[in-house]
């Protein structure tokens, strides 16, 4: 598929300019009639041949809501969606994003909605956003629906801060200590290793297992590496295949120390919050429940909206089929009826969510209280280990002197 430019008038005789993706000219003159357009040209648009050396950057969570909240702000002011596009094109400095909106505003100009020129970007505008302006679009409020779209993007960094700042201390500590084992490992043990030679009998079992250690890691170092990196990458593969991917978002739920707790109750968070902004800017009932299931970061909640799909596809309730999920708590299914008895099930699902985020906040400051003696304790038996594997043996001479 080439990328072709082309110039057009339609019937009132207003020229048009812009590109389309296309296998051939003649596929883009149909695309071109099917819009109403009279194709005045078409050429090849030439690809840059220079290499892609930012083949890694992404656009931040803060960019992308920044940046819908100067959207919605410029549509709320009277500009045309074109303008606005210029303009945000000039002011941000994200060079991915950059790229984006230039592409997503060809587009515009080519005629397409600018919830389909989003959707050509799935990686930075995901189905939630592009949804939510659909209806805005449809329901003549785009506007109002942007900003619930940077409403629910700054909720989502939210949650993320909290969760990796809860998450910040725990990992510096486990990293010292890893650290703090190598070095005692590598330096310590080999001075010891030298006056065990001078000893007659066998060694514990701890100091054989320590000095096998010290040994493979000094003499097999690039074997540890490798291993390592190994075993990181076979766990990625692992957790975002169609087969890990359910078993790690179980396992996860499991985790003790708080962390299933945190896991479970984020999820809920981030659900009942993308339901509620969908539901409310208008989504059809059905695609809001199968976006709500893709964007909850679970798949035991993603599985979960399949039966409430058919659950209302059968003109039953949203409520019912989540109450023999253990992820849902009885709190949540009985608000959620509640709702959908009043015929308020956005308020309520927003209700929910500001509980949830209360929730992660405090289950978050329990998981700090809770870890730190945890790590400490860590930190002494991993030394404590190999200074007590290192004396055994010298223990034992003592006790045969005496």
């Amino acid at each position: 598929m080439a990328t072709y430019a082309f110039r057009a008038i339609d019937s009132a005789g207003t020229p048009s300019r812009g590109e389309v993706d296309a296998d051939s000219k003649q596929n883009v003159t149909e695309q071109l009639r099917a819009r109403g357009l009279i194709v005045l040209d078409i050429a090849d648009k030439a690809k840059s041949r220079e290499l892609n050396i930012a083949l890694f950057d992404r656009v931040k969570a803060q960019e992308l809501t920044i940046m819908t909240r100067q959207l919605s702000t410029m549509i709320s002011s009277g500009l045309s969606i074109l303008r606005t596009l210029y303009v945000l094109e000039d002011q941000t400095e994200s060079k991915k994003l950059k790229e984006t909106l230039v592409a997503v505003r060809k587009d515009v100009e080519a005629g397409l909605p600018l919830s389909e020129s989003l959707a050509r970007h799935p990686k930075i505008f995901g189905p939630l956003y592009v949804s939510m302006v659909r209806a805005g679009e449809t329901g003549g409020m785009l506007e109002e629906a942007l900003l619930r779209v940077a409403d629910q993007l700054e909720a989502d960094g939210d949650l993320r801060r909290k969760v990796k700042g809860a998450m910040a201390y725990p990992a510096v500590v486990l990293g010292f200590s890893m650290l703090v084992l190598i070095a005692l490992i590598v330096f310590i043990v080999p001075v010891f290793v030298g006056v065990f030679e001078e000893f007659d009998g066998e060694l514990p079992a701890i100091t054989k297992f320590t000095v096998f250690l010290s040994e493979t890691m000094t003499k097999l170092w690039f074997v540890w590496i490798a291993g390592g990196v190994g075993g990181f990458v076979a766990f990625q593969k692992w957790r975002r295949s169609a087969w890990g991917r359910p078993q790690w978002d179980r396992l996860r739920l499991r985790i003790p120390f708080k962390i299933g707790d945190i896991v479970q109750k984020v999820s809920l968070a981030r659900w009942s919050r993308t339901f509620s902004a969908l539901t409310s800017a208008g989504v059809p009932v059905l695609e809001a429940i199968e976006i709500t299931g893709k964007t909850a970061g679970n798949t035991v909640v993603e599985r979960a909206m399949d039966d409430v799909i058919d659950s209302v596809k059968r003109g039953g309730t949203i409520a019912a089929p989540l109450e023999s999920v253990a992820v849902f708590p009885a709190m949540v299914t009985h608000m959620i009826a509640v709702g959908e008895e009043a015929g308020n099930l956005d308020g309520m699902l927003s209700k929910v969510a500001d509980f949830y985020d209360s929730e992660v906040e405090a289950a978050v400051k329990a998981l700090t209280s809770i870890l730190e003696p945890v790590m400490i304790v860590l930190v002494g038996a991993i030394v404590g280990f190999i200074v007590i594997s290192m004396y055994m043996p010298m223990f034992k001479v003592y006790d045969e002197i005496g």
